[in-house]
């Protein structure tokens, strides 16, 4: 059982770090804070492992394969600091079963993007046709959607992480290496406070050496305390999952994550988690909501446009979905926030843009270094808080990549 209680005593430094915020990506950081030693608390405003934000469910997927060198280069990392989970956990992290991104004549996403950026990495992909994917994958057969002139990058590493495990066993490495993490402990404001930090919640004030904020839906609120602004929008999405008598060719080894490279955009995955039904979803296809407002009832409208899709993709032979909402906090850019809070050294804003959880250990990691005063690593430069791009208006255009 993780703790629950605060008791912090007020103006009295109680821990080196903070984390506000404990879903996938505060969790990390408190994670990869303990294992450097490091004394270190942490806050989440619902109960643990709560279905409220973008870390729960069963899976999430993880890929190679993506639409700039710099990403392809840095998922590298992420696969590598999930592996670090994996080795002290000894629970899979990792599920690979290879992914295809399909790309209709005309689609809205343009290939080149991705092969050239694979390319220049030097990362293994194919491409192929689609009566090549109707070959490889027999289920994509049973469906129209998937004709020859369909193509696809077929990326060999692909596969899954698991969102609500993974979050969870991170929450467990970190308190079995001494962190302390309080759920359903609201944080009411933070305060700088010279090079420190004052974190306010209803049992009491904790001053800190420095913070990690990682909200999510509520990153505005955070940063609108501390004088900043950045354009975001929080959106209600959902996922569905689709019941089959047969789900023989569904399965992980007989079938891939993958992704619709069109607008509108889906993917979806093999049978994993909920070993009944095969998982899809519609990528950014949600209205934007308070995340203090929202409902958490499925959309009727998007569950019937996915499941229309599902039947061109892969037949018929579905029953009724099950779905499940959750939250996407999406820049102006669709890139991640990682950085120290400019004035405020001591602060540091992480925000995955809807598509963070298959790098949230690398969040984590990084985090961490950032609490302990580590330099500003180049590769973060694209993440900064100060980039023009995170501050031009919002548009929805930009998320289809």
């Amino acid at each position: 059982m993780l703790p629950v209680s605060v008791g912090c005593v007020a103006h009295a430094k109680t821990a080196d770090v903070a984390v506000v915020g404990l879903g996938g990506l505060g969790s990390a950081a408190a994670y990869w804070l303990a294992r450097r030693g490091v004394d270190v608390v942490g806050f989440e405003q619902f109960e643990l492992g709560h279905a409220r934000g973008a870390s729960h469910d069963h899976s999430r997927i993880i890929r190679r394969s993506y639409h700039t060198p710099e990403y392809v280069r840095l998922s590298a990392q992420a696969y590598d600091a999930w592996r670090a989970v994996e080795a002290e956990s000894r629970h899979r992290m990792i599920t690979i079963t290879g992914g295809i991104d399909l790309f209709p004549p005309g689609a809205a996403i343009d290939h080149r993007t991705y092969t050239s950026s694979l390319s220049a990495e030097s990362v293994p992909y194919e491409w192929i046709d689609g009566a090549d994917v109707r070959r490889r994958w027999p289920a994509f057969a049973a469906g129209e959607l998937i004709s020859d002139d369909v193509m696809a990058v077929y990326s060999p590493q692909s596969g899954i992480v698991p969102a609500g495990h993974g979050t969870q066993v991170m929450q467990q490495l970190a308190v079995a290496r001494g962190a302390t993490l309080h759920g359903g402990t609201p944080v009411r404001a933070i305060r700088p406070v010279g090079g420190e930090v004052d974190v306010v919640t209803d049992e009491g004030v904790c001053r800190v050496g420095s913070v990690v904020v990682a909200v999510d839906a509520w990153t505005s609120r955070v940063l609108q305390q501390l004088d900043m602004e950045i354009p975001l929008a929080v959106t209600l999405e959902q996922v569905s999952y689709f019941p089959r008598p047969d789900l023989r060719d569904l399965g992980v080894g007989r079938f891939p994550v993958w992704i619709w490279m069109d607008d509108p955009s889906f993917y979806g995955f093999p049978v994993f988690g909920d070993m009944t039904a095969v998982k899809a979803s519609e990528d950014c296809g949600g209205r934007e909501v308070d995340p203090d407002l929202r409902t958490s009832e499925p959309v009727a409208e998007m569950e019937q446009r996915l499941q229309r899709f599902m039947q061109r993709l892969l037949g018929n032979d579905f029953g009724a979905p099950r779905s499940v909402t959750c939250l996407y906090t999406l820049t102006s850019d669709r890139d991640f926030v990682l950085d120290r809070l400019p004035g405020y050294p001591q602060i540091s804003i992480a925000l995955g843009a809807a598509h963070g959880f298959k790098f949230a250990s690398w969040f984590g990691r990084t985090l961490a270094g950032l609490a302990c005063g580590e330099p500003v690593a180049e590769e973060l430069a694209p993440f900064s808080l100060t980039r023009p791009s995170l501050h031009a208006p919002i548009d929805r255009s930009a998320w289809m990549v």
